[in-house]
């Protein structure tokens, strides 16, 4: 989750990401943010993300990405 924040801090610093609960609906995010938080995560966590995923549901706060995350990973060994 740590690394989640780390994330989203880095695409738009000033925000406290631990409460925001509407990072789409409410515009904190744009669509070129967006973009850059997906490549990201794709590459950090070495998940396909597909257009079908970019919902607010899944965006909606750090902590529905880290789940969906989790839901997308790999499974480990």
């Amino acid at each position: 989750m740590d690394e989640i924040l780390k994330i989203l801090e880095k695409i738009k610093p000033g925000v406290d990401f631990s409460k925001e609960n509407n990072l789409i609906e409410d515009h904190i995010l744009d669509s070129f943010e967006m973009i850059q938080l997906v490549s990201e995560i794709s590459d950090i966590y070495q998940i396909d993300i597909t257009p079908v995923d970019i919902t607010p549901d899944n965006f909606r706060s750090a902590t529905s990405i880290y789940a969906f995350i989790l839901d997308h990973q790999p499974a480990r060994i």
